[in-house]
C-alpha cells in the first residue's frame, strides 16, 4: 500500500478500536503506527492488542510500528467527605499528608515528595490546571495555599506543580512492570511520561537496551530547559500539548511546539504533534475549522507524525478521524506553499560521510528529476538521515530487519519495504529498481538514486551513492 504522503499517523486503540476487524478498517484508512496506552491497559489487554496489530500486518504485507506509551507517576489529591468542595477565590486552602477526608479548607495530598520540593511563592494547579494554587508556606506535613482561580474540586484531581522539579523518576514500579511486558512482545517504540530530565531517559534506555527505540514526551516546562539534552538522548520526541497546556500558559504552547518540531528536525530525530488534533470528532462527525487549521500547521511544520488520542480510542467515528486527518495532509503536501516552507527549514548536514552521502542524493535526485530514493538500512540510520533531508519525492526504505521495518514506520516520507540484503552492488541496484517499480514508485525509463553502506549489511556506514536506471527487466 502506497501512502501518497510524508507525514505518518499514529492512533491510539481502546475500546472504540482495539479489535482486529477495526484495526484493519483504521489502517486501511491510513495508521501507520498504533499506540497503547498503559494507563488503561494491563498486560493481558496489552497482550491481546499486540496480537490483533500483528495479525492486521501479516494480513496488509506492510510493516507496522508499535507506540506503548507508559503512563508515569500520577499525582492526584485524595478524597473529600461530600465527594467535592468548592474552593472561592482569596480563601486559604491547606494540602496535607493526613489520611483524614477532605473539606472546603483542606485536603489530602499522599505524595511526599510535593512537601520536600515546593517552596513559596510556586503554584500549584488542580485538575487539569482549573483551579490554580497560590503557595504561602509549607511545614513538614503541611503546604498553605490561596485560591487564586476557583471552582468545583472532586475526589482524586490531578496535581500539577509549573515551578517545581520534583525529585520524582519518570518510571515508577507500575511503568517497570509494563516496560518489561512490552519489551518481552516485541513493541518497536515506548514513551515515557514525565520527562524532567535527560536522566529519565537513560534510565529507560538501560532497560529497553535496544530492544526498543525510546521516545520522550515533552509536557513539563522543567524538560524544556533541558531540552537539547533529552533530544540528544531518545530516539524520538513527541510534543504533549495537552499536559504542556496545563503547567504552561495556553498562549506559550504553539511557539514551543514550533521549537521542539524544529529542534528534533536539526537532530534528525522523529518528532510527534499530540494531543486534541481532532477533539471535537469524539462525538461529532467531521472536526471543527480551527482542529483542521491545528493539523495543517503541524504537517506544515514538517512534524514526522500526528497522533489521535481519544478520537481513535473511545470516539464514535475513529474510522472518519483518521480519514479526516490524511485528507487533511494530502491536502497540506500538494499545496503549492508547501514546498517553500519544508525547504526554508532544512538544515545542514552533520560533518560526517553519511550524512554528506545523504544530502548528495537528495540534491542528485532533484538535479535528475529521479522517481525516488532507495536506501538499504540494517539500523535504520541511513532511513533517518533521508528522511531528514525532507526530499519532496519518495523514499523508500529497504530492510532485511522486521524491527527496523516497523521503527521507521513513524518516520516522515519512508516507505519501508523488507527484503533481503543485496548480494553484491549489482544485485543491490537490480533489487533497488525492482522494488521501486512493484511498489508504484518508479516506471521503466525512469532513475532512483540508491544509497547504501559498503561492505554491504554494515550498520550505520552509509557510504555509497548511485544512479540506477529502471529498466524493462525491474517490471518483469
Amino acid at each position: 500500500m502506497n501512502r501518497r504522503r510524508n507525514v505518518k499517523i499514529i492512533a491510539t486503540l481502546g475500546p472504540a478500536s482495539d479489535t482486529p476487524d477495526m484495526i484493519r478498517k483504521l489502517f486501511d484508512a491510513g495508521v501507520d503506527v498504533f499506540r497503547l496506552n498503559m494507563s488503561h491497559l494491563d498486560h493481558k489487554g496489552l497482550k491481546r492488542v499486540h496480537a490483533a496489530v500483528r495479525q492486521v500486518e501479516k494480513e496488509v504485507g506492510r510493516p507496522i510500528g508499535i507506540l506503548v506509551d507508559l503512563q508515569g507517576p500520577k499525582l492526584r489529591i485524595g478524597e473529600f467527605k461530600d465527594g467535592s468542595v468548592e474552593l472561592k477565590a482569596g480563601a486559604r486552602f491547606r494540602l496535607d499528608t493526613s489520611k483524614k477526608a477532605g473539606d472546603a479548607t483542606r485536603a489530602p495530598l499522599p505524595h511526599p515528595a510535593i512537601f520536600d520540593a515546593v517552596s513559596a511563592g510556586q503554584t500549584l494547579l488542580l485538575d487539569d490546571g482549573k483551579i490554580r494554587l497560590h503557595v504561602m508556606g509549607k511545614g513538614r506535613d503541611h503546604i498553605d495555599t490561596e485560591v487564586e482561580v476557583g471552582g468545583k474540586l472532586s475526589n482524586r484531581k490531578g496535581v500539577s506543580l509549573p515551578d517545581t522539579m520534583l525529585p520524582l523518576a519518570a518510571l515508577t514500579e507500575k511503568d517497570r512492570s509494563d516496560l518489561d511486558a512490552a519489551l518481552d512482545l516485541g513493541v518497536d517504540w515506548v514513551a515515557l511520561s514525565f520527562i524532567q530530565r535527560p536522566d529519565d531517559v537513560a534510565e529507560a534506555r538501560k532497560i529497553a537496551r535496544g530492544r526498543a527505540a525510546v521516545m520522550a514526551k515533552i509536557e513539563k516546562p522543567q524538560a524544556l530547559a533541558h531540552l537539547e539534552e533529552i533530544i540528544e538522548i531518545s530516539d524520538a520526541i513527541m510534543v504533549a500539548r495537552g499536559d504542556l497546556g496545563v503547567e504552561l500558559p495556553l498562549e506559550h504552547v504553539p511557539g514551543w511546539q514550533k521549537r521542539l518540531t524544529r529542534a528534533a528536525r536539526r537532530s534528525g530525530k522523529p518528532v510527534v504533534v499530540a494531543t486534541q488534533m481532532l477533539e471535537s470528532m469524539i462525538s461529532s462527525p467531521t472536526p471543527t475549522r480551527a482542529e483542521v487549521s491545528d493539523v495543517a500547521t503541524a504537517v506544515f511544520e514538517g512534524a514526522d507524525a500526528i497522533m489521535l488520542s481519544a478520537e481513535s480510542a473511545a470516539g464514535d467515528y475513529p474510522v472518519e478521524a483518521v480519514t479526516m486527518m490524511d485528507r487533511v495532509a494530502q491536502s497540506v503536501e500538494n499545496d503549492p506553499t508547501y514546498p517553500g516552507i519544508i525547504y526554508a527549514q532544512r538544515t545542514e548536514p552533520e560533518a560526517t560521510g553519511a550524512d554528506a552521502i545523504s544530502a548528495a542524493a537528495h540534491s542528485v535526485a532533484d538535479t535528475l528529476n529521479a522517481a525516488a530514493i532507495v536506501c538499504w538500512t540494517n539500523s535504520g540510520s541511513t532511513g533517518l538521515r533521508a528522511a531528514r533531508e525532507r526530499p519532496l519525492f519518495p523514499i523508500i526504505a529497504l530492510t532485511p530487519v522486521h524491527a527496523t521495518a516497523r521503527r521507521l514506520a513513524l518516520v516522515w516520507g519512508l516507505h519501508c519495504v523488507l527484503t533481503e540484503d543485496a548480494k553484491d552492488l549489482d544485485d543491490l541496484s537490480e533489487r533497488a529498481c525492482r522494488i521501486a517499480f512493484q511498489e508504484g514508485f518508479a516506471e521503466p525509463g525512469q532513475r532512483i538514486v540508491v544509497t547504501a553502506g559498503v561492505p554491504l549489511g554494515t550498520p550505520g556506514a552509509t557510504n555509497m551513492l548511485r544512479v540506477a536506471f529502471v529498466g524493462r527487466r525491474s517490471a518483469d
